[in-house]
């Protein structure tokens, strides 16, 4: 009898126990779900916060280009670079470094941004200058001779920049869609569903002082649904993940050298119709972007 009731008291004690241990695993996992809810929340705000900080210095550079009677291509060029960045935020994934590292990028695009405007505004503001003092004809040799002396100086701080820097740097980026016959000929299209694949094509610039050798760049292309194509792998670095289609490899020789690669389409889908997005990154920076339509 004795043992019956010791046998009862310890079934008690360790019901017991259980017992508190599963209250308490709940509640853990309760507070651990609430609070991951809560930090994913946090997260795409501060990324729609960004994106919306983004959309309002891109709206500033499209008011200051509509405004100027000569199209500044330093305003044109930072507009693109901020449509490109936007895009790539979109496509995203959670990381508090990817956040962050946009963030840095925003900080300094204002400070581009202020550069920009403030020099685009001392230029009509000297064109307003001339207009009041010279007549019509002094006044469009005096807009035709500042449009030429800032593509002068444009293409000298180009050439400088080229010059001086290591970094591959891509021009002439363009994207399309393309029919492939059986021969291997190819046919370029803009008609969605004739695609067979997509083209991305690009010149990596001659640089001398670039390394000679293999050499690798990422290439990004966004859907009109901002579905990122291609494989859709990712890479991490210390500050950004990146979400690319394909990477391009090729032996650099400090020579133009001309690249096309190709995007096939998921078997029994046809791609969708609308605006495509091409970025290349060299690493984590954002080196070229382009875009194009199919129908």
């Amino acid at each position: 009898m004795e043992g019956s009731q010791k046998t009862s008291i310890g079934l008690k004690v360790g019901l017991g126990i259980l017992l508190v241990l599963f209250l308490g695993t709940a509640f853990y996992a309760s507070k651990l779900y609430t609070e991951n809810q809560k930090e994913e929340k946090a997260w795409a705000t501060e990324k729609q916060q960004l994106i919306n900080d983004y959309t309002n210095i891109r709206d500033q550079y499209d008011e200051a280009i509509a405004e100027s009677d000569v199209k500044d291509q330093d305003l044109i060029e930072a507009r693109d670079r901020i449509q490109g960045l936007m895009d790539s935020l979109k496509v995203s994934q959670k990381s508090v470094n990817s956040l962050w590292s946009y963030k840095k990028r925003f900080l300094a695009l204002q400070e581009e941004k202020e550069e920009l405007l403030a020099e685009n505004d001392r230029l009509k503001v000297e064109n307003e200058y001339l207009a009041t003092s010279l007549d019509s004809t002094q006044v469009q040799l005096a807009e035709r001779t500042v449009f030429t002396d800032s593509l002068l100086v444009q293409n000298t701080e180009l050439a400088n920049v080229v010059e001086d820097a290591s970094a591959l740097q891509t021009v002439g980026l363009k994207g399309m869609g393309v029919i492939e016959r059986r021969s291997g000929r190819q046919i370029p299209t803009e008609r969605a569903g004739r695609s067979d694949k997509i083209k991305i094509c690009f010149t990596v610039a001659k640089n001398t002082l670039a390394e000679a050798g293999d050499k690798e760049l990422y290439v990004q292309v966004i859907d009109p649904k901002n579905n990122v194509l291609g494989t859709n792998d990712q890479i991490e670095f210390e500050d950004q993940v990146l979400n690319y289609s394909l990477i391009s490899r090729f032996n650099y020789e400090n020579r133009n050298l001309n690249i096309c690669e190709y995007i096939a389409q998921s078997e029994d889908t046809d791609f969708e119709k609308g605006r495509y997005q091409i970025n290349v990154f060299n690493d984590k920076e954002l080196i070229s972007t382009s875009e194009f339509t199919l129908k």
